[in-house]
């Protein structure tokens, strides 16, 4: 069981005031010394409960499972672009006022699309940064492009604009920017030199629902973005995502990579007598049973939101003091940019002691967890793509970061907890 010390004995343990105490039976563990052997003896029949603070849980309103049964039992549509697909892409383009958007199978899905839809070749460039996940270099590899990574910027861990231009060659077709921990990167900046050198922008826009730059949606800013609905975000279906087109002229096209290379869509508005097989393309119809299951959380996205973001500025207000004392340094959200309370980290001094506070947390209770280990020092990375330049902050930055739990729903008393948790860490180290 997750957390349990080897002690031999049987008993339970709960978070309290000083993080998490050890019980036999309703006996703390210091208290058992003092009783008679056959007492103890008796205590060890209880059974061991350890009350752990996860890292991530799935959001959950309660309305999910009516919808879905009504996908199943009432409209009967449990496949792609069904009524609650619809409902969803309805939703996704009102509240972000994007020409196109379309649920796909995960976000992963809507990068491969998007990657497509850029109509690369074997040999072209797409400049991305090195700390993300897999998915947005292996969209683009997938379909022959090289992958030129690009140093992070230290203080929001997204891409350096500044170090953008310098990576641009005539083989460059593509900047991938991906927006971490929902806080946007420097958009202006790489719109411009998109514009200048005739560049699409996929906007890798995984943990940005409901995030803005300068008041517009992050994944409605270029030609396409990218969301994930994955357990793990903010909104969730399970497995699944959305791409954004932001670009009138790439809408039909979508449709279709999106629909197996056909062009069903047009059949099914009339405008073709039969559909048949036109064009490149995937499987990336979402179900309409996750669908449904999104559409409720979609309906709560402002409640979600509020809520997620009540964890992170408690997180921020309570750790005020170790940023002060230099001990750890907070998330940066720069002027302009209205983040989503995807996540909350810590930025330790270095690799070694943010392993130990990790270990001190999970011994506490506390699930917290690094992240992405940088791409292009992978066995894949280095066979598909190239470092520009200096990797000055990228692997460095990516070796003091720690996640803390923070999902919907998450109590006062477990917020309260984790920051303990950490503070004791700190102390102790003092």
């Amino acid at each position: 069981m997750r957390g349990v010390p080897d002690i031999g004995i049987i008993g339970k343990a709960v978070v309290c005031d000083v993080g998490v105490r050890w019980y036999i039976g309703c006996l703390p563990i210091h208290e058992v010394d003092h009783l008679p052997v056959e007492n103890v003896a008796l205590l060890m029949h209880h059974t061991w409960e350890f009350v752990m603070i996860d890292f991530n849980i799935p959001p959950y309103v309660g309305t999910e499972m009516e919808y879905v049964r009504e996908a199943a039992a009432v409209n009967h549509k449990i496949c792609g672009d069904g009524p609650f697909s619809r409902r969803c892409h309805e939703w996704l383009e009102q509240r972000f006022g994007v020409k196109k958007a379309m649920l796909t199978t995960s976000g992963t899905a809507a990068l491969e699309m998007a990657a497509i839809l850029c109509d690369l070749k074997e040999g072209d460039e797409v400049i991305l940064p090195s700390f993300t996940f897999s998915s947005t270099a292996t969209a683009f590899q997938m379909v022959g492009a090289r992958l030129v990574f690009v140093d992070i910027r230290p203080d929001t861990m997204n891409i350096d604009e500044q170090k953008i231009e310098d990576a641009i060659t005539s083989r460059t077709r593509v900047i991938a920017p991906v927006h971490y921990a929902g806080v946007s990167c420097e958009m202006d900046t790489i719109l411009a030199l998109a514009r200048k050198y005739d560049l699409f922008v996929v906007e890798d826009a995984a943990q940005g629902v409901m995030s803005t730059y300068h008041g517009r949606p992050l994944g409605g800013l270029g030609t396409f973005g990218c969301y994930s609905f994955h357990e793990t975000k903010n909104y969730s279906m399970g497995e699944g995502g959305a791409i954004l087109v932001n670009d009138e002229a790439f809408i039909e096209r979508a449709e279709i990579i999106r629909e197996k290379g056909t062009n069903r869509q047009r059949f099914f508005r009339g405008q073709v007598d039969k559909y048949t097989w036109v064009d490149r393309g995937g499987s990336y119809l979402q179900s309409d049973l996750n669908a449904a299951y999104l559409l409720a959380q979609l309906e709560q996205a402002d409640h979600i939101n509020d809520n997620r973001l009540t964890t992170w500025n408690f997180y921020w207000d309570a750790f005020q003091d170790l940023a002060q004392d230099g001990l750890v340094q907070l998330p940066v959200v720069p002027e302009g940019c209205v983040h989503n309370a995807h996540m909350f980290y810590l930025k330790c001094a270095d690799l070694a002691e943010r392993t130990d506070l990790i270990a001190h947390l999970k011994e506490r209770g506390v699930g917290a967890v690094f992240h992405y280990i940088p791409l292009h020092s992978s066995p894949a990375g280095l066979m598909f793509g190239r470092f520009h330049g200096e990797d000055e902050f990228t692997t460095r930055e990516s070796e003091r970061l720690v996640r803390l739990p923070l999902y919907y729903g998450m109590t006062a008393e477990d917020r309260a907890t984790v920051a303990q948790a950490v503070h004791e860490f700190y102390q102790a180290r003092s």
